[in-house]
């Protein structure tokens, strides 16, 4: 199955599904970080912009990252409801303790 996921390396939820789908032989991820360039932040933000899935995010004041399109076209922020996601250890030094405003760690 392949999927696209928009995240970014500073979002700690964000690099456990990274490496948790990584980690997964069936799927084939195509990893599209946000901060990575300012054409792929306009990408994700003309979804989160127009996409209804993003009403809650939006008014939260959280980022709604990660974000995963699957192959049939589907949108999602919880790939669990589609795969069971393996259990990978956590990198979290290796992140910001979160992404949001409020630090609370909801991205």
């Amino acid at each position: 199955m392949k999927i696209t996921m928009y995240g970014a390396e500073i979002c700690s939820d964000c690099v456990k599904a990274k490496k948790s789908l990584s980690a997964l032989d069936n799927i084939e991820l195509d990893y599209k970080n946000i901060i990575g360039d300012t054409a792929t932040l306009k990408e994700f933000l003309a979804y989160r912009d127009n996409d209804s899935i993003f009403k809650e995010v939006k008014q939260s004041g959280r980022i709604g990252i990660p974000f995963f399109i699957l192959e049939n076209g589907e949108k999602t922020l919880d790939i669990g409801r589609f795969i069971d996601m393996p259990d990978v250890e956590d990198d979290a030094e290796n992140t910001a303790p979160s992404c949001s405003i409020d630090k609370k760690g909801q991205c």
